[in-house]
């Protein structure tokens, strides 16, 4: 067991491993270095309910606190503006569920009509959050995930890091020091050499201790996904609704996101520098989006991961280790699971070569589901026909989900697909790729015709669901109950009482 770690990088990557390794590992020392030079890039993050679940569950940090600190909104899923047909991919059940009354799961049911299959995607439909409880409060339970600002969640984790015992160094890295068990030390520009036991890289993109000092491989999604670039802007908001999802819109050349703030809109455009330079790209996204201020430069990224994430006594977490585009708010779910993961099996098994073996085979598998996951978005996607298009539904390689698409051609949405091993994946289930193969209208063979005692079962879900969210608060309405002085939290009240 260590007893003295080292975080190389402030940003939320490093500040969430250093909290989780300080809240559940109490007698380790955590350090963490800041480069106030380098800072923070401050666009706005999507998450995952994982998300929520690491920070007030498994950090069990005040949720009052938190939503005072950071100000989040909420995200019930993601609509995609995509493909042949609009489509809400909610974080409950739609598609890999029999409902009663029915012969066939789900999704044999939405050829021509993807609404209301669920109550969450319910509430998106009608621009709500939470459903109505019998007390006249919202429900904020179950699967949602956040809106974040990240300049405010680096803020207030900061804050509570320092609360929590972890010293926080300002300095800037010149060089790591190789020693037998990996890195020795670390010197920083001003001449002070930080030494540890075991080292955090959150360095970013830059990869300062597993890809510059260790020389870890790197393996390149390339030839999968194709996107390395975004244009990134933003504006103040007057009266538009605040939205409970992510949107997720086609591009010409790309994809743009658009991410709720409570008193802003961040938008993105995502898109491959191949196909498209960056001035056509800030033109085509000012076009669509006239209210907006953007950056000076776009945001340039990479996709792919590192062989392993942890090598000798360095492991990496967030941009450092892997990173895909931004479809699918990928980047902090990976964090966050990375980091319950990680202090879990420290605690509970130890550190010997086959925890750390089969952690590095767990991480690998899961950045290669996610890029599997993220070229069914592609390859599906028909809406448009223009050159980028031809060419990631064409050139792409897909062979990740190809025994997928053969069964699902065969058989259709079936809960079947299950024992492809699909289920087992811990982000997105079977689940998430049956939304994007029936949301985008993926063809099959065996095709179903309801029976009138089927399509009335249907129905009545669906007014069921409907009139749920109809009553449901707006995320507006729900944040002024939450920020009113007598309302309390749960897990507040439940730590009060302990």
């Amino acid at each position: 067991m260590f007893k003295n770690v080292v975080v190389l990088g402030a940003g939320s990557a490093g500040l969430l491993m250093a909290l989780s390794i300080k809240k559940k590992l109490p007698n380790v020392s955590v350090r963490v270095i800041r480069s106030q030079e380098i800072g923070v890039i401050g666009v706005g993050e999507s998450t995952t309910p994982n998300v929520p679940y690491l920070l007030l569950d498994f950090l069990q940090i005040s949720p009052k606190r938190f939503y005072a600190m950071v100000e989040p909104t909420w995200k019930m899923g993601i609509r995609f503006l995509w493909g042949p047909r609009d489509f809400d991919y909610s974080f409950d059940i739609q598609l890999d569920v029999q409902h009663a009354g029915l012969n066939r799961a789900n999704g044999y049911y939405c050829v021509d009509d993807f609404s209301n299959m669920s109550v969450h995607a319910a509430l998106m439909r009608q621009n709500r959050c939470f459903a109505r409880g019998q007390n006249g409060t919202p429900e904020i339970t179950g699967a949602h995930a956040f809106h974040l600002e990240n300049v405010k969640f680096v803020r207030g984790l900061t804050t509570i890091a320092l609360e929590c015992g972890i010293e926080i160094l300002d300095g800037k890295l010149r060089e790591a020091e190789i020693g037998e068990q990996g890195i020795k030390a670390l010197h920083l520009e001003d001449g002070r050499v930080i030494d540890g036991h075991f080292f955090i890289d959150a360095s970013g993109f830059r990869s300062e201790l597993l890809g510059k000092a260790l020389q870890e491989p790197y393996i390149s999604y390339s030839s999968t996904l194709f996107n390395d670039r975004a244009i990134v802007g933003n504006w103040d908001r007057t009266n538009e609704p605040i939205l409970p999802y992510t949107t997720a819109e086609t591009m010409d050349s790309g994809w743009c996101w658009r991410i709720e703030h409570e008193r802003a809109i961040h938008r993105g455009y995502v898109y491959s520098s191949a196909s498209i330079s960056d001035d056509a790209a800030r033109d085509e996204f000012l076009r669509k989006n006239p209210k907006a201020t953007t950056w000076d430069r776009p945001v340039q990224f990479k996709s792919g991961r590192y062989r392993r994430c942890w090598v000798k006594n360095v492991m990496a977490v967030g941009n450092s280790g892997g990173f895909v585009e931004p479809l699918e708010s990928t980047g902090l779910m990976v964090i966050a699971g990375q980091c319950i993961d990680f202090v879990n099996q420290i605690k509970y098994v130890g550190m010997t070569p086959k925890v750390q073996e089969l952690f590095n085979l767990q991480r690998a598998k899961s950045w290669d589901t996610i890029r599997d996951f993220l070229s069914l978005h592609f390859f599906a996607n028909t809406r448009l026909n223009t050159p980028y298009w031809q060419h990631v539904r064409n050139e792409s390689d897909i062979s990740g989900i190809k025994p997928l698409l053969e069964a699902y051609e065969d058989m259709g949405p079936t809960q079947l697909l299950a024992r492809l091993g699909y289920a087992q994946d811990i982000f997105f289930g079977l689940e998430g790729f049956l939304v994007m193969l029936v949301g985008n209208k993926v063809p099959y063979r065996n095709t179903y015709i309801p029976t009138e005692a089927e399509r009335a079962a249907i129905q009545t879900m669906r007014a069921r669901n409907e009139s749920i969210a109809r009553t449901g608060y707006t995320v507006r309405e729900a944040l002024d109950i939450v920020k009113h002085p007598s309302w309390q939290w749960h897990r507040d009240v439940v730590s009060q009482n302990a």
